[in-house]
């Protein structure tokens, strides 16, 4: 019964962006191991995986020794995956990076099954004549960064063509021959090799070459033998000897077939019937990722100063001093939701746009502080604070010209002026205005050597404030001149 209420608990808190939340971790998890199945290097996943399997227990259990070891554990360790799985980590961003060609139009599934019966037959001639081959058909990985060499070529896949390609006369024929779709793209290109041949026992070095590539990628790969007149395929790591063209045929259609969209499927409902179970098992690591580190059952509370915005002031109408500028929050929520809180982005906003000319007080309320969805305001200490305002009124002062320092001993000053020379304010009833003074920023003097003129800024005092649309820049000319030089003596 407590289990049941527990479940039903954790399913009552479920909220959007949980849901969310599971969904974006699921897809990175069903793509890893849609990646990894194929890879030679998923035991070790399967092993790491377990092993997160332990930690999870150990965490939902409490057992304290066993969830510090396997921490400092996986602290360590992802510097060594990253060495572990460099090769497969780069072919899995390279897949992402192909995700944009999602729109891309391939040729007909027709075309290329015609494709595939001409390199069957041509590989079958060739295995007839002794003639070595090596024939590469990209899939959807990228291949340039495994291949090296070759002469770029763009035609139109034909028996001729490849055997003339293969000619042992013909420049690049030791090399292999890149096909992507129904045209050619390259030949003569070299292939990385593999080096777990041990289980092929005595292969050759075209062997060898295709079945690199294929531990390397989706492509499948055509290797002729002209020692012993074989055909066999390399493909997902694996090499297998074809008995003849039709198994080879048969064997290029369905590699097209799982590479191209159907013509009358949509690639959307082909992807939600392959991989059933790495769907299943997606979903259910990343709902227990969930549960484990996103769900928190224990509610915290914090205390946060923020600022209190003033907004939507009455036109003509203005704060005076002294104003509250602050406000103590207490927010409550699960700690993991204050760990993604970047608590400058707070503050407690309050409109003033009918009251202001009414009252004097105002309560502050929980709806006024900007939380986010997952946290909420338990209280707000002041709960009411005074705002004092009034109207603002329209005054002409002149600008004072801020002076600081003398000038040189040698200058004296002639006339010092500034524009505007007067300036309209706004400013509150409540402001004296014998106690007001508009100045300029400070001007000194001592760095003055000629006539000039400078552009600084009028400074206002606490309480005024420019109309709008009235610019805070003026300009002050300071003219001066050279003192006459007293007589050295009368005669």
């Amino acid at each position: 019964m407590n289990l049941f209420n527990s479940t039903l608990t954790v399913i009552k808190s479920i909220r959007i962006p949980d849901i969310l939340d599971v969904t974006i971790i699921a897809l990175m998890i069903f793509a890893a191991l849609t990646w990894f199945k194929t890879r030679a290097s998923r035991f070790v996943l399967i092993g790491i995986t377990l092993l997160g399997g332990v930690y999870l227990a150990a965490r939902f259990f409490e057992l304290y020794l066993t969830t510090i070891v396997l921490q400092s554990f996986f602290a360590i360790s992802i510097f060594v995956l990253v060495v572990i799985f460099q090769e497969d980590l780069r072919g899995f961003f390279e897949r992402l990076a192909v995700l944009g060609n999602i729109g891309k139009k391939f040729p007909s599934l027709s075309g290329l099954k015609s494709t595939a019966e001409i390199i069957a037959q041509t590989s079958a001639n060739l295995a007839k004549k002794r003639t070595g081959a090596l024939i590469v058909l990209q899939g959807i990985d990228p291949l340039e960064r495994h291949i090296n060499g070759g002469t770029n070529l763009d035609g139109v896949v034909s028996e001729s063509l490849l055997e003339s390609l293969f000619d042992p006369h013909s420049m690049g024929h030791d090399g292999a021959v890149i096909i992507d779709g129904n045209r050619v793209t390259k030949f003569g290109c070299h292939l990385p090799l593999s080096i777990n041949t041990s289980k092929y026992g005595n292969i050759g070095l075209r062997h060898t070459a295709a079945l690199g590539l294929a531990e390397r990628s989706d492509a499948i790969c055509i290797v002729v033998s002209e020692e012993r007149g074989t055909i066999s395929l390399a493909y997902l790591g694996n090499l297998n000897v074809v008995q003849n063209a039709a198994a080879l045929h048969e064997a290029l259609e369905q590699f097209y077939t799982r590479n191209i969209p159907g013509e009358k499927s949509h690639p959307a409902f082909n992807w939600l019937k392959e991989n059933t179970m790495e769907k299943i098992i997606a979903v259910v690591m990343a709902c227990l990722l969930w549960v484990a580190f996103g769900y928190q059952k224990e509610i915290v509370r914090r205390d946060f100063v923020i600022p209190i915005e003033y907004k939507n002031v009455p036109k003509n109408w203005q704060i005076d001093e002294p104003q509250v500028t602050e406000a103590k929050v207490i927010l409550q929520g699960p700690d993991q939701a204050f760990r993604l809180l970047d608590e400058r982005s707070l503050k407690l906003s309050l409109d003033l746009s009918a009251d202001i000319e009414k009252k004097r007080e105002f309560t502050l309320k929980k709806d006024m502080v900007n939380a986010p969805s997952n946290l909420s305001v338990a209280d707000i200490i002041p709960a009411r604070i005074h705002v004092y305002a009034s109207k603002s009124i329209s005054w002409t002062f002149p600008v004072n010209i801020n002076t600081q320092n003398s000038l040189a001993e040698h200058l004296s000053l002639q006339k010092i002026s500034v524009t505007p020379s007067k300036i309209r304010v706004l400013m509150g009833s409540r402001i004296n205005p014998e106690q007001i003074r508009i100045e300029t920023e400070p001007i000194d003097l001592q760095k003055i050597f000629f006539t000039t003129t400078l552009d600084t800024k009028i400074v206002l005092p606490a309480g005024v404030s420019f109309p709008d649309g009235t610019s805070s820049a003026a300009s002050v000319i300071i003219k001066v001149k050279k003192k006459a030089s007293s007589p050295s003596g009368v005669r």
